[in-house]
């Protein structure tokens, strides 16, 4: 079984779960996730997980994201994109300055109304769903971190603009509440998501370029071990005669393993990579209280992580690789 993630360009017309399905016969195996929704529509990041890193896509689908967004100003529609039915058009007020600042008073995050053409549920059904259906239901405001926003183009009646946000912000709710702040209406019209956490759009494979690499026996090299994800993490190493505790998960005494010296930013494939990495012995210490460590067996293989609970390591989150 692979173990890993890909970092899988996701082009319009695919659904999420489309891009796992052919994962599935791309990799050859059953056990393959996604990290979180993007519409059909939208394009960009989605990584995809693979056997024991699908015990990550709720990890990763909490990570921060960064999306190019363009709008078109003086249109409104009722999924408020363009792919919707219009439902009220216009003239713009907006000037590049006035939307500037409207788009900077989001920075920081906001009460967002989730649309209803989205994934969300409502008392069990999905919102898209009802829609569909003609009926509308009252949906509650939720609070969505807004950590950056830079206005990239402004040519009327279009507007581009770079967002980096936490999870739950719906982009396309956050283009018509930027241009109502500004006395205006507007729909995205395209969507590109540019980062995932570490993960960016630079290196993002399409599926027909992965099933290309498939069929030339080169896969395994654009696979990203699971650990990527906490590299910057403490590491710790179990001492050799401890190795049959620690994968099965037990707890580990700060007597039982070594530090891993320099080991933020690295994994452990690239600390283990020219022989054996350095070590500290009894060094445990100097960590502190619910601190998280990633936790690597004597082979140079990572299990898990784990949290600092008095003098013990407990299991966080284990990941086999079998």
């Amino acid at each position: 079984m692979i173990n890993g993630l890909i970092n899988v360009y996701k082009e319009k017309g695919f659904t999420s779960f489309d891009v796992v399905a052919v994962m599935r016969g791309i990799s050859g195996q059953k056990k393959v996730g996604h990290t979180g929704t993007l519409d059909p529509d939208a394009e960009g990041v989605l990584p995809i997980c693979l056997g024991n890193a699908t015990k990550l896509c709720d990890v990763l689908n909490d990570k921060r994201k960064e999306y190019i967004a363009t709008l078109m100003l003086g249109k409104r529609t009722d999924t408020l994109d363009i792919s919707g039915t219009v439902l009220e058009e216009r003239e713009i007020c907006s000037t590049r300055e006035s939307f500037e600042m409207a788009a900077a008073s989001f920075i920081g995050g906001y009460e967002q109304l989730p649309p209803m053409y989205s994934a969300k549920k409502v008392d069990g059904k999905r919102l898209y769903d009802l829609a569909r259906q003609g009926v509308e239901v009252e949906r509650k405001k939720a609070f969505v971190n807004i950590y950056e926003i830079e206005i990239l183009k402004f040519e009327r009646p279009y507007v581009e603009m770079r967002v980096l946000c936490g999870k739950g912000t719906y982009i396309r709710s956050l283009c018509e509440d930027i241009a109502a702040k500004c006395g205006d209406i507007a729909v995205m019209t395209k969507l590109i998501r540019s980062r995932v956490d570490n993960f960016c759009i630079d290196n993002a494979k399409k599926l027909s370029e992965l099933t290309d690499i498939k069929n030339s026996g080169n896969l395994l090299d654009y696979v990203i071990p699971t650990e990527f994800c906490f590299k910057n993490l403490p590491a710790v190493m179990v001492k050799p005669e401890f190795k049959k505790l620690i994968d099965n998960g037990n707890k580990m005494g700060f007597d039982m393993v070594l530090i891993l010296e320099e080991a933020k930013g690295k994994t452990v494939r690239e600390l283990f990579e020219n022989g054996q990495p350095r070590l500290v012995d009894n060094h445990a210490g100097s960590l502190k209280n619910g601190e998280t460590v990633r936790m690597v067996n004597c082979e140079g293989s990572f299990v898990g992580i784990f949290s600092v609970d008095g003098n013990v390591f407990k299991p966080d989150k284990m990941f086999p690789e079998g």
